[in-house]
């Protein structure tokens, strides 16, 4: 135990050996977490309170599921070119946000849980089919069990990305710390890097750690959670400088990293410059932050931009030789290459792939010839060429 922790460390250690439920565990090991120095000296101690967290979550998730068997669940259909969640907290204006940015039917109020199940519509932008799907209100506790909140949840960890809706007309930094405090208790790391560590497990040969050079701290600890991991023979690839506490990350499978930004709604209410100004200066390196107000549609566009980009999404045309490229854009994920579009006009056009060629920012010039591992970018032209 380290001699420089406070005493308030030292209250919240003790909330932890009285606590009789696993809610309970979380919340003081919450606290000893946020009250431990951070330096060399207390990196073991931060590393034990986190790994422990990671066990409490994986633990209150299990019986969750025992208790659930196959009950009730929120679950939302994929569609589109990808699923974006509008979440926040009671009463922030998801809904009149939905109705403004897709048109679709759907009930709004000035009054907390209007929306009691999720709701899915479409938003169509630069002709691409994007799903929307509000949630309903998240409160305080919801990743402990409060309300369903659990359930709510799930159906954020199940999206491509999240766009956080927050009042300008309330305090939006208390907002989003409660909202980035359920997030990083279910499991969602949220405009987070994933720490870039590759494990393979093999039959055979122990643990093979390769770039272990870029891991920033005690190898005995590496080791060790790999041990409590079960992880006896395996390949690791450390591809770039890694704390304890980022190795942990890569090694939780429970966790989940997502992309968001947060909409700041209601912009046109009494004290909103004021808030959204506080937002800013809180939250504006790691967020990009959109005013906005849905009731009066302000702003939407940006809005949409933003979707679109957190998206990760591109759109590629297709034409046959001396024609005119069709209409609509193939929607495909960023990365995506020749093979892919290939795949999604015909299974045999792989088969009896001879070349493309390409027009667009990916080529160096018009009508590049190219093979089926070209990577694309949004807007391309491909023209395949097969047997």
């Amino acid at each position: 135990m380290p001699t420089n922790v406070t005493a308030e460390y030292l209250a919240a250690e003790e909330e932890y050996r009285n606590a009789k439920t696993i809610p309970e565990k979380i919340r003081a090991l919450e606290k000893m977490y946020a009250l431990v120095p951070k330096h060399k000296g207390t990196e073991k101690l931060r590393l034990q309170i986190k790994r422990k967290l990671a066990e409490l979550r994986k633990e209150l998730e299990k019986q969750r599921q025992q208790r659930k068997g196959g009950g009730y669940s929120l679950a939302v259909k994929k569609e589109g070119a990808a699923q974006i969640v509008l979440v926040g907290l009671p009463n922030v204006g998801k809904s009149e946000l939905l109705k403004a940015l897709t048109g679709v039917d759907v009930e709004s109020a000035d009054y907390p849980f209007t929306t009691t199940e999720p709701v899915p519509a479409m938003l169509n932008y630069k002709d691409v089919q994007i799903q929307l799907v509000e949630v309903p209100g998240l409160i305080e506790g919801a990743a402990l069990g409060k309300g369903m909140g659990p359930q709510l949840l799930a159906v954020v960890r199940n999206a491509d990305a999240i766009a956080i809706v927050v009042d300008l007309s309330e305090d939006p930094v208390r907002q989003m710390n409660i909202l980035l405090q359920e997030f990083e208790r279910a499991g969602i790391k949220v405009n987070k890097k994933k720490p870039k560590v590759e494990i393979r497990k093999t039959p055979s040969g122990g643990i093979v750690i390769n770039g272990i050079e870029n891991i920033k701290g005690d190898i005995d600890e590496v080791m060790k959670m790999l041990r409590e991991e079960k992880i006896h023979s395996a390949e690791i690839t450390v591809m770039e400088p890694v704390t304890l506490e980022e190795f942990a990350d890569a090694l939780d499978d429970s966790l989940v990293w997502k992309k968001a930004i947060i909409i700041a709604n209601k912009g046109d209410a009494p004290g909103s410059r004021a808030n959204y100004e506080k937002l800013v200066k809180a939250f504006g390196e790691r967020f990009k932050i959109i005013p906005v107000s849905a009731k009066k549609r302000i702003n939407l566009e940006a809005v949409k931009e933003a979707i679109y980009e957190i998206a990760d999404i591109i759109r590629v045309f297709t034409k046959s030789p001396g024609e005119e490229p069709a209409y609509p854009p193939i929607a495909l994920r960023k990365g995506a290459t020749v093979q892919d579009v290939a795949e999604r006009i015909h299974k045999d056009l792989v088969k009896n792939f001879k070349y493309a060629r390409v027009w667009g920012k990916s080529v160096k010039f018009p009508g590049q010839r190219v093979g089926l591992d070209h990577v694309l970018e949004d807007g391309d032209i491909v023209e395949i060429h097969a047997r």
